[in-house]
């Protein structure tokens, strides 16, 4: 994020992001954090995510949701590399959130020679709320493949995605299956189903 004549300004393509507007029409406040402006401006890493002061900065703006609306369930979404944040931190939260969204997990190691676990370590079992996986069927994201997902649905509720638009960026790109390019409202609704304890979809086509 970034400030432009007063104006907040992101970067619009990212899933989560771009999609906001669709989870508020169905009833759900979207609330967007991006990397701690004082230390971290320039981008957060894997160690960063996983790490205690990460932590620290979620669980004031939690609490502070829970002071302007007090009643209301808070669900941690993350997507691709977001979600190494929002697994971490439904580790961490003990109270105050009602579960986590992950979405186009980044399950394996990334960057080359400065590897970055993602979530290759991490244990799921760890966060205590109910946990969400929702998936491209397609996703050609090497770090974010499709199969890692499929092999925990025997232990947690797992959308699957399939079809939608022809890519117009890379496979670990947003405007790509791995980011549900053409199948984004028809994702967040099931998204906003399970969150609300609604019937949803397990596979959307």
């Amino acid at each position: 994020m970034r400030q432009e004549g007063g104006q907040i300004k992101f970067s619009p393509n990212n899933f989560v992001v771009r999609m906001r507007g669709n989870f508020v029409k169905l009833g759900v406040i979207a609330v967007l954090v991006d990397a701690p402006s004082d230390f971290q401006s320039d981008g957060m890493n894997d160690e960063f995510r996983l790490g205690e002061k990460h932590f620290m900065d979620i669980s004031a703006v939690v609490s502070e949701l829970g002071k302007r609306f007090p009643g209301i369930p808070v669900f941690l979404i993350g997507t691709s590399r977001g979600t190494i944040s929002a697994a971490a931190l439904g580790a961490k939260f003990t109270s105050g959130i009602s579960g986590v969204v992950l979405t186009s997990t980044l399950f394996r190691q990334s960057g080359g020679r400065a590897r970055q676990p993602g979530l290759s370590r991490f244990d799921f079992a760890t966060i205590k709320t109910p946990l969400l996986f929702v998936h491209h069927v397609n996703d050609g994201c090497d770090v974010t493949p499709y199969a890692d997902a499929a092999r925990l649905a025997s232990k947690y509720p797992l959308i699957t995605v399939s079809g939608g638009k022809p890519p117009e960026s890379g496979p670990c790109d947003p405007l790509s299956a791995h980011g549900y390019f053409g199948k984004e409202s028809e994702t967040v609704e099931q998204i906003v189903n399970w969150m609300l304890k609604k019937p949803y979809l397990s596979e959307i086509k």
